[in-house]
């Protein structure tokens, strides 16, 4: 029989994928002797089972019992007993965190006579209520789908009658009323009275949380975060301890360091006399640690001491929620903590110096993406601005966007491209989807562990929390600052890294990093204060390291000289790829219309001759920015109608003007040409090498440009390095005339000018036929570069212009896809044709160099599966060019799958 169910005395923090985070964790602090409230987990197995039968295997129940009466025997209580109720909290875990996406349900085993029990051993009546109307209001909304706000608007409603302000304040007799109120509310919405049998509830509340595995909210979440479907959560059955037995009892969420800015020392929020989910919902705005301290100084004492005993076994900044129960320290839960991106880097840092991690380790402790977050701009420091109020620093970065009150409206203006800013009153897992559709998220309550602080940072959105001064009006779609009022559609800005929320637009600059990148490290750090120098000392010593020990070369993707120049200042080590056709836009399109309307073999020619010193210029240019450094030139790809008018808007014009009797001899000529030029299926037509074949002239008028630009430049006394790259190959023959084509230009070039001139010639491997017969072209290529691009359009049949707008989302909702295969490499598919054409490759010539220069190279994960693959370059645009450097270190130094 599978065992589905263990106790928080098995187990440990390495079996997540059973066991899920939170269980693995409980069961790791037990074994490590911290205050853990017995209890037990339901594994991810049972999850899985659940979901695919559409109801709990049969053994799981009987595991249950007896896990329950262990328990119960344990703590020499029983669950729901009306004289000394044992109750316990029912909460998800999966192996992966998903901070609010699933459901938690506190206080299961109260019922109408086990409150009075409560209330008795307790000996506050008022607690005990509490916790009872806590209880409904949670199983109502989680377990038996009930809005939350009828619940939300009979509290408000109570304490309005009541003549008080905050929760606290109600009384025993106020709380039982309302419990009343909220069984009615019960019964009305679901035909049913709220269950009074203890068992009852708890397994309804597993049900729930199973359940909300495949919620909408959390498979978002997923998607976002790349965590697959399939996983399953597991659940956390968890002896209750109270935080709301009054003043010498509490609850709070503390990190190890500050997750906002990687500050040592511990950092939290507390809430005297609360439960944890007041804390994590951000309804109330909490005091400090430091405040915990002077108000419940022993148990602060013991937290601080299991802190330190947490980060020093994992090693890492811990997240840890804990509760005091009448001046007993409970640890309810610890897990690597979720930091920002400039957290991320000092503390890898840090914990380098402290000894506790190793270089290599502290470079897995920081990602690509993470990094690209340090290199978006920033606020003007110097720009002139108007502070309307100052929160929390819940996670940096610059956001300026127009005001929206609710997630609906954010997805909807986003769609349309504006800017927005989420401003609420505090957000919950329900506007995940506007949270991600926002620049920025702005909240009138909760902490740095508030939902949204928590979700931002995870996002890497800009998030600034608990602005008390805010007087937000959702329903008017007002907000309020002092004597300032705005409504949706004004501009706001706010700064994730001090807090502040100011009025307009305001003007965003470099970051520091990017300076740092851009001109070195003592420039980088000039002026700069010591928190953000000491930031960009450790950017700059991870990606120092991670040049050190990767494998993989980083080149960029460039076609101007500018462009190369950037690439290089931000460390690329050659360019990839030269896309050719970028140098016929613009003014020269005109060449390339005379060259395709000419008629005669020498007006083409001279159309030709008229862009060769063009062109040549061009690489002269380029060639010198990346002196020293490969060049690898692709040859024209397009097909040619994209340098000709569009074929709908130019037979209209014609027909408009032969209508008015103005017809213009060279539109018609021009149309005349559109038409024949004009492909069904471009993508599939006569493109790149074929166009070498069938356009006498113009793949050589290329050769020859470049060859000539790279005699300059070596007459010039420089050390250009260029290779000519055939697009579109799919059979050996096609690549074998183009290079006898290519050879005997550069040859002659060289003899021309008296220079040597080396020049290895390859191709790109983007159709599944030249990936399956790598072997053979590799016999004529000096080197392949895989263009994924084109290559996963191929494989998968997709045309990418049309296809993600038309049906990607669909299909990520469905779980056909977890991420797009145009943004990360399909393994299992394209990647498979990568694996086999570097395998045929190597075998067709042992010398050859295989590299990548689609969009996958510049992205974290798809550079893991390249260096796992062998693959001796990845190409990606400027900007990307670091991230491929630290994503380069990390795959070197550790586990590919340790990235996603």
């Amino acid at each position: 029989m599978t065992q589905y169910v263990y106790d928080f005395e098995h187990g440990d923090k390495d079996q997540k994928d059973l066991l899920g985070g939170k269980g693995a964790n409980l069961a790791e602090m037990t074994k490590l002797g911290l205050p853990v409230p017995p209890g037990f987990t339901i594994t991810t197995e049972a999850c899985r089972a659940f979901l695919r039968q559409g109801h709990a295997p049969a053994e799981l129940g009987v595991q249950v019992t007896k896990e329950l009466r262990l328990l119960e025997q344990k703590m020499g209580r029983r669950l729901g007993n009306a004289d000394d109720p044992l109750l316990v909290s029912v909460r998800s875990g999966a192996k992966f965190s998903m901070p609010g996406m699933m459901e938690t349900v506190l206080n299961i085993g109260l019922n109408d006579d086990s409150v009075e029990g409560l209330a008795s051993i307790g000996g506050d009546a008022r607690f005990a209520w509490d916790s009872y109307r806590r209880l409904i209001q949670m199983f109502g909304a989680t377990v038996m789908h009930i809005e939350s706000s009828r619940f939300a608007d009979a509290l408000d409603a109570k304490k309005q009658e009541k003549g008080v302000s905050t929760d606290p304040e109600l009384t025993a007799e106020a709380l039982q009323e309302l419990v009343d109120e909220y069984k009615q509310i019960v019964r009305e919405e679901s035909g049913r009275d709220f269950p009074q049998w203890p068992r009852e509830q708890l397994d309804m509340a597993i049900v729930a949380v199973f359940q909300s595995w495949n919620t909408e909210r959390a498979r978002l979440y997923r998607r976002r975060e790349r965590i697959p479907h399939d996983l399953g959560t597991a659940v956390n059955v968890c002896t209750m301890v109270f935080g709301n037995m009054g003043e010498t009892s509490g609850t709070g969420v503390a990190f190890t360091r500050d997750p906002s800015t990687g500050h040592s020392g511990h950092y939290g929020d507390y809430l005297i006399n609360a439960q944890g989910e007041d804390v994590v919902a951000g309804i109330r705005n909490t005091m400090s640690l430091a405040d915990m301290g002077t108000h419940h100084r022993e148990p602060f004492k013991q937290l601080e001491a299991n802190l330190h005993l947490l980060e020093t076994h994992y090693r890492d900044l811990c997240d840890v929620e804990f509760t005091v129960e009448r001046g007993k320290l409970w640890m309810l839960q610890t897990r690597v903590g979720k930091r920002t991106a400039n957290a991320a880097f000092r503390i890898a840092s840090q914990l380098v110096d402290e000894q506790l991690i190793t270089m290599d380790e502290a470079l897995e402790r920081v990602t690509g993406e993470q990094l690209v977050q340090l290199m978006f701009p920033q606020l003007d420091p110097h720009g002139e601005r108007t502070l309307l109020t100052k929160g929390m620093a819940a996670s940096p970065g610059a956001a300026v966007g127009t005001i929206v009150f609710d997630s609906a409206t954010a997805v909807e203006r986003a769609a349309q491209g504006d800017k927005v800013l989420l401003v609420r009153r505090e957000t919950n897992p329900d506007d995940l989807s506007g949270m991600i559709a926002s620049v920025g998220i702005l909240t009138a309550r909760g902490g740095k562990t508030s939902h949204a602080a928590v979700v931002a940072r995870g996002m890497g959105r800009t998030c600034v929390c608990g602005a008390e001064e805010l007087q937000i009006d959702t329903a008017g779609k007002r907000l309020v600052v002092g004597d300032k009022e705005f409504g949706e559609g004004d501009w706001l800005s706010i700064d994730g890294a001090t807090g502040e929320v100011f009025e307009g637009e305001l003007e965003v600059v470099p970051s520091p990093v990017m300076r740092y990148l851009e001109e070195g490290l003592e420039a980088g750090t000039a002026d700069l204060d010591d928190e953000t120098a000491e930031l960009v000392r450790a950017v700059d010593r991870l990606l120092t390291h991670a040049d050190r020990v990767r494998r993989l070369r980083v080149r960029t993707n460039a076609d101007t000289a500018e462009d190369s120049r950037r690439a290089r200042h931000l460390g690329a080590e050659g360019i990839g790829l030269c896309r050719t056709e970028h140098m016929f836009l613009g003014d020269r399109r005109v060449l390339i219309e005379r060259m395709i309307l000419a008629t005669e073999d020498a007006e083409k020619q001279a159309a030709l001759d008229a862009l060769l010193p063009l062109q040549r210029q061009d690489f002269v240019e380029m060639l010198e920015a990346m002196d020293g450094l490969p060049m690898t030139v692709r040859l024209l790809d397009p097909p040619l109608h994209e340098f000709l008018p569009d074929l709908t808007e130019l037979s209209v014009k014609v027909a408009v003007a032969e209508a008015k009797g103005e017809a213009d001899p060279h539109d018609v000529e021009l149309l005349q040409a559109v038409r024949k030029q004009h492909e069904a299926n471009p993508m599939l037509g006569l493109r790149g090498v074929r166009l070498g074949l069938t356009v006498k002239g113009l793949f050589g008028l290329q050769v020859r440009a470049l060859a000539e630009a790279a005699a300059i430049r070596r007459q010039a006394g420089g050390d250009p390095r260029p290779e000519v790259m055939v697009p579109l190959v799919g059979s050996i023959n096609e690549l074998d005339l183009i290079r006898d084509e290519a050879q005997a230009i550069i040859a002659a070039v060289a003899e021309e000018k008296g220079v040597d001139l080396s020049m290895p010639i390859g191709t790109m491997i983007e159709l599944p036929r030249a990936a399956l017969t790598a072997q053979r072209i590799a016999e004529s290529a000096d080197f392949f570069s895989f263009g994924t691009n084109d290559l996963t359009q191929t494989t998968w049949g997709f045309s990418r212009d049309d296809v993600e707008a038309a049906f990607f989302s669909n299909y990520m909702d469905k779980g056909v896809f977890t991420v797009s295969p145009f943004e990360t490499i399909d393994r299992t598919g394209v990647g498979r044709l990568v694996e086999l054409g570097a395998e045929g490759g190597r075998q067709g010539n042992p010398q050859i160099h295989l590299g990548v220069c689609g969009e996958h190279g510049g992205d974290p994960a798809s550079i893991h599966f390249f260096d796992a693959v062998g693959l001796d370059y990845v190409s990606c645009s400027p900007f990307r060019v670091p991230v491929a450097r630290l994503e380069a270190g990390r795959a070197t130094v550790g586990d590919s799958d340790a990235t996603a």
